[in-house]
């Protein structure tokens, strides 16, 4: 059992029967019961001792006789039974949970479907493993739920790389755009071939080397831009602005992602960015904050612009280094089941804070800010955030797939969802991305408003 699922608290058994069961060819339906050999005994035989041994041996043998005999015939039946289903198109009998979606009709149905690909598809031969992972991702979007979906061993694999903080691909963060249910671009690495190629965040991403990402989920298209180092990705976006489409090309190359980020700033301020919560962020942040305090912190942006979140644990152990005693989060799923995360305060931040938010801050983002903004140790200044205010959970199969699942939804400390709401900040600040973009200064306005906030907490 790996890291991952001991973590998650997932159990790879706990998660697998049903799928096994709906993934065998045929189960056994013999039905037939065991031959009852009790009757010598309850009607035993008038003679001597020698007649009744002769009597039971000779009844064993006729009694094994039978038994074969009924095997053959279930066998034989069975046969016809397949026969009879293959000639008539009866529907085979499954075994399935009271109220299942997977019937007897469905299983038909199925496969009338891949009879009628191998008779009529013309663009090409399709694979088994390629319908069957199709059945398994139709069965995630019938959820209606972007955030869930199925995952092939191979895309687990990357998925797992991809948290660890190392890939190939070109650097740059890529979210779903709610209104035009295409991906896009939430921010870009500093350095990476998405900031050298000028990509920029709200960059809607049209096509991928002139393939089409509508309808595609964000696993789909992050596999589409990745590919091997020194490769190139032709990333075709809309951009706010400009009238036409814009191809863009961007290599490809090995990206390390470091999510957080340390600046120290005039008048003791430190600058600390957290670009995603993965797996490497909670060190790399504890390191961030005591480099910080060593270097003369007075008071701290902390900046989750652009972060569209990732781990629960992750921004949890985060929230420690900074909240008072408390409540940092709590989940509830679909039997109202509470799940509580709270912080002794041993770590509380004692200095001024400012939190840098955008349209772009989601989900663990969304927890971190919820959290400083309900205990009041810390002033929001942006936009207002995204609002995903559910909590999403990887089962993985004995098979090396997986599916990711909406479990429960999640509430800030005084009990408020904000899914598809978002969060609103103490001071509102539109980015100003002419000014930005069009000079090489990149001047940025927002994070000079959280300078001027924090000065007046510091008493400056």
């Amino acid at each position: 059992m790996s890291k991952e699922q001991r973590r998650n608290g997932v159990f790879m058994d706990d998660n697998t029967s049903y799928f096994d069961r709906i993934s065998a060819d045929v189960p056994d339906q013999s039905g037939s019961a065991a031959p009852n050999y009790s009757a010598g005994r309850d009607n035993p035989a008038k003679g001597t001792q020698g007649s009744t041994k002769a009597l039971f041996f000779g009844g064993m043998a006729v009694g094994l006789l039978c038994s074969l005999l009924v095997v053959a015939i279930a066998y034989v039946g069975f046969g016809m039974q397949n026969s009879i289903q293959q000639m008539t198109g009866q529907a085979v009998q499954i075994n399935r949970k009271e109220g299942s979606a997977i019937t007897s009709d469905l299983v038909a149905k199925l496969q009338a479907l891949e009879e009628t690909i191998d008779k009529y598809y013309y663009l090409g031969e399709v694979t088994n493993e390629e319908l069957q992972t199709g059945i398994y991702r139709g069965i995630m979007e019938s959820l209606g739920d972007p955030y869930s979906e199925y995952y092939s061993a191979e895309e687990l694999s990357a998925l797992m790389e991809q948290t660890q903080g190392v890939y190939y691909g070109i650097g740059a963060y890529i979210s779903l755009d709610t209104e035009t249910t295409l991906p896009k671009i939430s921010g870009v690495i500093e350095g990476a071939p998405a900031e050298a190629a000028n990509l920029r965040a709200n960059d809607l991403i049209y096509e991928v080397n002139g393939e089409s990402t509508y309808g595609l989920t964000l696993t789909e298209v992050v596999a589409m831009i990745k590919g091997p180092e020194e490769t190139d990705v032709v990333l075709t976006i809309m951009r706010e602005g400009e009238a036409d489409y814009l191809d863009v090309t961007v290599a490809r190359k090995k990206v390390e992602t470091p999510t957080v980020t340390l600046e120290m700033l005039e008048d003791g301020m430190a600058y600390i960015q957290v670009t995603e919560f993965d797996e490497v962020t909670v060190d790399q942040f504890a390191d961030a904050l005591a480099t910080a305090r060593g270097s003369g912190m007075k008071g701290m942006i902390l900046d989750l612009r652009a972060n569209p979140g990732g781990s629960l644990n992750a921004v949890v152990e985060m929230a420690r280094m900074l909240l008072p005693e408390g409540m940092i989060v709590y989940t509830e799923d679909k039997n109202g089941q509470r799940s509580e995360y709270t912080c002794d305060g041993k770590r509380e931040f004692d200095l001024p804070m400012v939190v840098l938010v955008d349209m772009n801050s989601a989900s663990a983002s969304e927890i971190m800010a919820g959290a400083i903004k309900d205990h009041g140790i810390g002033v929001l200044v942006g936009t207002k955030t995204f609002g995903k205010g559910i909590v999403q959970q990887i089962m993985p199969f004995r098979d090396g797939s997986a599916v990711k699942i909406t479990i429960s939804a999640y509430y800030t400390p005084n009990g408020h969802n904000i899914h598809n709401i978002g969060i609103n900040p103490d001071v509102e600040v539109e980015f100003d991305g002419k000014a930005y973009y069009g000079s090489e200064e990149r001047p940025d306005n927002q994070l000079e408003k959280a300078k001027e906030v924090l000065l007046e907490l510091m008493g400056k």
